[in-house]
């Protein structure tokens, strides 16, 4: 067997193998979410949002480390592939100071991220982990303690979320020239920055669902383009790849948004913590960028990459965005239905 069709299996057993991976973890890494507000002195709303795999969810709970008293009953209700929880406590103790935790966070794979918000506006975020499942309710929270917990949230949801990862590899295969590439990218960010921003600040909305939908298909059509170019053929996207990557950041930047938005954003904090999120998401890109490109300079030290290489990502690209997108349609009509 010849180095390139060797190369090429492998190409292609690795995309089936991605493919299957990411659909069988996609429960395990999303996050558990825990919002916590102040409706009158002393009295919270919970909201608990734990991950569902298949019909059972992920065994978690809340806990506070002080004398919390249950006001209402639990009240679960399912949700696409979660599941929300509500019930009501009055704090019998100031929260300050209290320990938070969950339950049972210890025993999977995934994070949650926890959001308190009092009456006075102050707003506490924390992300709590399998190692690390609790953490102390400060009094206050500094403008550098909002900044990192922005900046690290936007890591983490570019870096997570690969639909994002997937659209910015397509059009890394589309473009090769370095200064071409910088363009591209550029109008990516850019656009994507405006309608996040626009979204967080309600400014601009579009329900999630369609979006989410629409942008797994963007991949789709970025895949079909790469096959387009190697097969000598031009459009649009070839020849103008900046443009495509802009009106298609625009579509992405209302994803980032959901997220945002999930988050919250801490009164008199608001624009820290809208630009720290936006650097975040910029920094986990450029780290992605950076990755591949390292890999691929380190590859071609060794050996030519052959075109049937190129084709076959395009076409396990597209799978894996086609699969995405007939599951989010199937997702937003059992919702609907």
């Amino acid at each position: 067997m010849t180095p390139h069709r060797f190369l090429l299996r492998l190409l292609v057993a690795f995309c089936a193998a991605a493919a299957s991976l990411v659909g069988a973890a996609a429960h395990e890494v999303r996050p558990a979410y825990l919002d916590v507000r102040e409706e009158t002195p002393g009295v919270f709303s919970v909201l608990l949002k734990t991950p569902m795999q298949g019909d059972a969810r992920l065994a978690l709970s809340a806990a506070f480390s002080g004398n919390v008293v249950k006001l209402t009953p639990v009240v679960s209700r399912p949700t696409g592939d979660a599941m929300l929880q509500t019930w009501e406590v009055r704090a019998v103790e100031p929260l300050e100071g209290q320990a938070i935790s969950i339950d049972g966070l210890q025993n999977t794979m995934t994070d949650a991220l926890v959001r308190i918000e009092f009456l006075d506006g102050y707003v506490w975020l924390e992300k709590l982990t399998p190692g690390a499942p609790g953490a102390t309710i400060p009094a206050s929270q500094s403008s550098w303690t909002v900044a990192k917990t922005y900046v690290s949230s936007g890591i983490e949801h570019i870096l997570l979320g690969f639909d994002h990862l997937l659209f910015v590899a397509s059009l890394m295969l589309i473009v090769r020239d370095w200064r071409m590439l910088v363009k591209t990218v550029t109008a990516f960010t850019v656009a994507h920055s405006i309608t996040l921003t626009f979204a967080t600040l309600g400014w601009a909305t579009l329900p999630s669902a369609p979006v989410e939908v629409m942008i797994a298909f963007s991949i789709v059509l970025v895949g079909t383009e790469i096959v387009r170019m190697e097969r000598g053929q031009t459009s649009l996207t070839i020849s103008w790849p900046w443009v495509v990557a802009f009106v298609f950041g625009l579509l992405h930047g209302f994803g980032f948004a959901g997220a945002l938005v999930d988050l919250g954003l801490p009164r008199g904090d608001i624009p820290l913590a809208l630009f720290s999120f936006n650097v975040g998401v910029e920094l986990g890109q450029l780290m992605f960028i950076t990755a591949i490109l390292t890999i691929v300079a380190v590859a071609k030290r060794f050996f030519t990459i052959p075109r049937q290489a190129v084709i076959a990502s395009a076409y396990g690209i597209g799978t894996m965005a086609a699969f995405w997108g007939v599951e989010r349609i199937d997702a937003m009509l059992r919702v609907g239905g």
